[in-house]
């Protein structure tokens, strides 16, 4: 299967149903007072977490996702039928952001994880609804509120226990082909791994953990350099890291200087994920040129007060001591682990913004722009064709004191003003 951990898709939601305006007409009931029913809501846009989902390839061909529109209103003050949600399913560890401002709306770690991306209208009232002592007979109903619409992007950061991070071609799709089911394409050039690869290493019937071969990281990946870019997200999650070196310095690198040049790109990306727990790993023993750096490099790792250990992938010499100290390092730390994730900058869709500050712009032809979510709300449920539903309109105009606000920022006579999809012309 082929392996996509980025993509943009359209989303929309249902938009509320129409409300009714109706009278009741029955023999022998004279008068019969208004029984418009509400309109049904819209349906929400939710992602949602499917353990059976490890990619989002089907973005690629699917990239726009619309729910169902709520049921219109009806007369004896039937209600419109609620849309059915349109349930987008994602893998574990998918990221949602907001294309047009960069917004986190949804950071989905867990199986069955849901979040709402779009929220559906609610159903625009019947005319029943605006009966009171003071209006017997209201001939309004309003339209059903739109639903929310965005286009999102949608990142893949893997979900594993281990990453294995290295230059290129130091030996991380060898180990991780000789201690798991995994199968990544193995040779001697550059960027053979185009993809993370996940393998599960067991340890016993019970026991095992996810190792991650994260595609080779290079000396300006956090600036984009190499395919570092795309795939540094991929460490975020992992609880400990693997630095894989090649012992034998094959390519006329210099070990020592690659871990530190590794290190360097991580801290740039992020110095959380630069502060995990690494292991040093010199690969490639098996080689006669590898005993030379193995000193140097047993000294880094007391430098840096981290774990060592040297082995060979292809002969699995020291292989079994690595998994074995991985596997019970996890087993004491993996309850202590806190995931880099989004979470402090994820928009919580219950909590809105102050709904009744009024913000007032111009826009480049010197019109009026009115921001405020309530009043688009209004703006987009009002039948303006209808009389009373204009005065009602021009009520809550008045209420917000706006004629005074627009007053003071020099409106004139028959200038434009903007609410929403609406336009109005001013006047006195």
């Amino acid at each position: 299967m082929q392996f996509i951990d980025k993509s943009r898709i359209f989303v929309k939601a249902g938009d509320g149903g129409n409300g009714k305006s109706s009278f009741r007409h029955e023999k022998f009931v004279p008068k019969g007072g208004p029984d418009g029913g509400d309109g049904g809501k819209g349906g929400d846009v939710i992602l949602e977490v499917d353990a059976n989902i490890n990619t989002l390839l089907n973005f690629r061909y699917n990239r726009k996702y619309v729910a169902d529109n709520g049921g219109h209103g009806d007369i004896k003050k039937q209600f419109g039928r609620g849309a059915a949600d349109c349930i987008i399913k994602v893998p574990v560890g998918t990221v949602a952001k907001d294309a047009a401002t960069g917004e986190i709306l949804a950071d989905l770690i867990e199986i069955g994880q849901r979040a709402i991306v779009a929220k559906g209208g609610r159903g625009g009232r019947g005319n029943a609804k605006f009966k009171s002592s003071s209006r017997r007979a209201p001939t309004f109903a309003e339209f059903g509120e739109p639903g929310e619409s965005r286009e999102l992007i949608l990142e893949l950061k893997l979900l594993a226990d281990v990453g294995l991070i290295g230059y290129p071609s130091v030996g991380k799709s060898s180990l991780i082909s000789s201690v798991s089911e995994a199968r990544p394409e193995i040779a001697d050039y550059h960027f053979t791994t185009l993809v993370p690869v996940l393998g599960v290493v067991r340890l016993d019937y019970e026991k095992n953990f996810v190792m991650a071969d994260i595609p080779g990281l290079i000396e300006g990946a956090a600036d984009g350099v190499g395919l570092g870019h795309d795939f540094l997200r991929h460490v975020e999650r992992t609880k400990l890291i693997l630095h894989i070196v090649d012992a034998a310095a094959i390519e006329g690198r210099n070990p020592v200087e690659d871990f530190h040049k590794i290190n360097i790109e991580l801290k740039k990306y992020s110095e959380k994920i630069a502060a995990r727990t690494q292991i040093l790993v010199a690969n490639k023993i098996d080689l006669p040129q590898a005993q030379e750096n193995l000193p140097a490099l047993e000294k880094l790792a007391q430098d840096s007060n981290i774990k060592f250990f040297a082995i060979s992938a292809v002969t699995h010499e020291g292989v079994d001591a690595l998994i074995k100290y991985v596997g019970d390092w996890l087993d004491e730390h993996a309850a202590e682990f806190v995931p880099v994730i989004e979470s402090e900058d994820v928009k919580i869709f219950d909590v809105e913004k102050d709904e009744d500050e009024v913000i007032i712009e111009r826009n480049d032809a010197a019109e009026f722009i009115i921001r405020n979510k309530n009043l688009e709300k209004i703006v987009a449920m009002t039948n303006f064709d209808n009389s009373e539903g204009l005065r009602r309109f021009q009520f809550i105009w008045k209420m917000k004191n706006l004629d005074a606000e627009l007053k003071k920022r020099g409106i004139k006579e028959g200038m434009t003003v903007h609410i929403g999809n609406m336009q109005f012309e001013w006047h006195e």
